[in-house]
């Protein structure tokens, strides 16, 4: 059995359901969210992922908060954040939410930090904008220095100074798995490689080849540093639906794909409309967005596996309103098609 690790997220969107205009209210989407982790780890996935925003149209703005609960009605899965906006909160508390989550969930917690998508946490918490890429480099040297060390003492721009500060609780593994999440941009690949943590690679279409030269600067950038390969590792994270057929897929998920790139494009300030003949370019065999049959999106994992070299995939399930049945049947299917046969081949390829 190989160590390819597959598994699914949400950034507990709120969009209304394209084909009713009916929303769901907070309560049964984080309800769902929760049955949404039940089901992935009845059905052996390896990870479940929740996001941070900071805005009424999404659920879900304290990962850990949710990842606790999470943990109480689950047994194996891997519980991470997809992501944490490390830019604006404080690296050791943090650490010390996902220390408590570890000892919570039996040692199965995870961070994975990024910059975020959007900007409402800045001002929310007394951050400035053009700090953003300062303070992103400044807590992530914290948060690592509170993974490694109990005891720790600081000085920096942003973050208040402390001397001998008590970093507790420890958590149940030796140190957390602390990833930092990339969109597209090489300085971001090349920080991650430096630190020495994973990377994973937000993927939502177009050719994945485009990502390559992203993989190659993380490498190169931490065996600069001093890293070992075996823990410079890869994920990959993208949209994903799975039918019955490719062609099934496609016409079950457009609505709903074109609805959530509708509300996400207004949220931005824009306004973005999805014919029917983008979405087929969009969901060509060649490109990164994962949705058609089982086979079709074994095979586009495994094409971006020969590119990569990537240890991780992870399947955002349930955006643009799909309803929760549709939600379950696409982890049931990730689960039960396409993760052994992932898995299958990608353990014969490193048997060889």
């Amino acid at each position: 059995m190989t160590n390819f690790e597959v598994g699914i997220y949400t950034l507990a969107d709120m969009g209304p359901d394209p084909l009713t205009g009916k929303a769901i209210s907070a309560k049964q989407r984080m309800d769902e969210i929760v049955q949404a982790a039940q089901l992935a780890d009845e059905a052996g996935l390896d990870i479940f992922g929740v996001g941070e925003h900071h805005r009424l149209d999404y659920v879900v703005s304290s990962p850990a908060v949710v990842l606790a609960a999470i943990a109480q009605v689950t047994k194996q899965i891997k519980l991470t954040s997809t992501t944490s906006v490390l830019s604006t909160l404080d690296p050791v508390r943090l650490f010390e939410d996902f220390a408590s989550l570890d000892i919570l969930s039996g040692g199965r917690a995870e961070i994975l930090a990024g910059r975020g998508a959007f900007i409402e946490s800045f001002p929310l918490f007394g951050y400035d904008l053009n700090d953003y890429n300062e303070l992103f480099e400044e807590h992530m040297n914290l948060l690592l220095k509170a993974n490694k060390n109990e005891v720790v003492s600081w000085n920096g721009k942003f973050r208040p100074s402390f001397q001998e500060g008590q970093i507790a609780p420890r958590p149940l593994q030796e140190q957390l798995p602390i990833w930092i999440g990339v969109g597209g941009t090489p300085d971001s690949a090349a920080r991650a490689g430096r630190l020495g943590v994973g990377m994973a690679l937000a993927i939502l279409g177009g050719d994945p080849m485009r990502f390559k030269p992203l993989v190659d600067i993380y490498h190169e950038a931490g065996e600069q540093a001093g890293h070992h390969p075996d823990i410079l590792k890869v994920a990959v994270t993208g949209h994903t639906y799975v039918g019955e057929t490719t062609e099934k897929a496609k016409e079950e998920f457009y609505p709903y794909y074109s609805n959530y790139w509708n509300y996400i494009s207004k949220q931005r300030g824009s306004y973005m409309r999805m014919s029917r003949e983008d979405f087929e370019a969009a969901a060509a065999p060649s490109t990164a967005l994962f949705v058609g049959s089982s086979d079709q999106v074994v095979e586009k994992i495994l094409k971006q596996h020969e590119l990569f070299g990537h240890t991780r995939f992870i399947a955002q399930v349930d955006i643009g309103g799909l309803p929760f049945d549709k939600v379950a049947k696409n982890i049931e299917r990730i689960a039960t098609e396409v993760m052994p046969k992932l898995k299958k081949y990608i353990g014969a390829e490193k048997a060889r």
